[in-house]
């Protein structure tokens, strides 16, 4: 049964397979990135007792607490403890990282211990990965820890350490934790918007189509697993020559604009759009059946029908031929849907245009 296709977007829209596809990505280079760091922090205190060991050290405790967060990191990283690293997991994980570094700090000289600065890792760690208030929130941590380890039961807890040895203490991990966390994002900008590039058309800011393919044989896959069905729109400007020809490029690329934009207004937000050739446009309508894809066909076809373009001189009208290619009835591969619905747009051209065709055998 086909489903119906709203003009509005639906209230909680899942995110887009690209969109999806790229975050897990990078949850995953992140989930590297903070096992190399916690393999890192292991080596550097196994370093330490190899050749700095003093006597009043606990050895016992030391490589207990080695033995326990090897084991930890093991189970995060190697036997998929975690199926689906997420942030919160990579937040526990610095928490986990705080722990253990006090744990070794208590028994190698607390707040005397050379091995202080070994705060600086989570630090570092959180700011790639989680985000200025995440980083914030480890530093508050750490200063618990610092706390803890300067405290002793001849003391008072509040004459431990003077707010001046405090701060000059913090100091250095908050400056870290600020200029890390600027480059972080700076990074994620930067890769956003080489990502943005290669991923969408220039004119028209759709998907191009090495982006669209990646979706659409996803879409399909998940189809043919779940036994959902799919629906694949190929439109073509019908007068984009003669606007070319009459009123210069400038027009035709309003014209390709004008285009993009109806099929936007029309399409909800889970809808893909892709730019197939010069003319031509691509649209994948996830959950829509060959009836559903034909009423949203037309009314994109009616939507450019009734929207004249402005060429700077005068309103010109327009039109689209639009061919329509349903999974599985119209094709069990994406090739196959998209030669089909290829078909369907051929035969619009060739019915005079300014017209929607769905595919059939016949």
């Amino acid at each position: 049964m086909a489903l119906p296709h709203p003009n509005t977007a639906p209230p909680a829209p899942p995110q887009p397979a690209a969109e999806t596809d790229i975050e897990s990505m990078e949850l995953r280079d992140f989930s590297r990135t903070v096992a190399e760091i916690e393999w890192l922090l292991v080596i550097l205190v196994l370093l330490y007792h190899v050749f700095q060991d003093r006597a009043e050290d606990n050895t016992v405790a030391i490589y207990s607490g080695l033995i326990a967060f090897s084991a930890v990191i093991i189970a995060f990283h190697y036997f998929n403890f975690i199926r689906r690293p997420g942030r919160w997991s990579l937040a526990v994980e610095t928490w986990i990282m705080i722990v253990f570094i006090t744990w070794v700090l208590y028994h190698t000289g607390r707040l005397d211990s050379p091995l202080l600065n070994l705060y600086l890792l989570p630090i570092v760690t959180s700011a790639l990965t989680l985000g200025h208030k995440e980083t914030l929130l480890q530093v508050g941590l750490i200063a618990a820890c610092y706390l803890f380890l300067g405290y002793t039961t001849s003391a008072s807890f509040v004459s431990i350490i003077t707010a001046g040895d405090f701060a000059a203490d913090l100091a250095p991990m908050l400056l870290v934790a600020y200029i890390t966390t600027m480059l972080s994002q700076d990074i994620l900008n930067a890769m956003a918007k080489i990502r943005l590039i290669s991923e969408t058309d220039e004119l028209t800011h759709a998907y191009n189509m090495r982006a669209f393919n990646a979706i659409a044989r996803r879409e399909c896959a998940l189809a043919r697993r779940y036994n959902r069905t799919f629906s694949l729109l190929m439109v073509d400007s019908d007068n984009l020559k003669k606007v070319n020809d009459a009123y210069g490029h400038e027009a035709g690329d309003r014209l390709i604009k004008l285009v993009v934009q109806c099929i936007r207004d029309t399409a909800r937000t889970t809808d893909i759009i892709a730019r197939y050739g010069g003319d031509e446009f691509m649209c994948l309508l996830p959950e829509t059946g060959s009836e559903g894809a034909a009423v949203v066909a037309e009314r994109i076809r009616r939507l450019i029908f009734e929207t004249a373009l402005d060429t700077g001189r005068e309103a010109v009208p327009t039109s689209v031929s639009i061919g329509v290619a349903t999974y599985p009835a119209h094709g069990g591969e994406f090739e196959t849907l998209g030669r089909n619905a290829d078909r369907a747009l051929y035969d619009s051209k060739a019915q005079g245009r300014n017209r929607v065709t769905v595919f059939s055998q016949e």
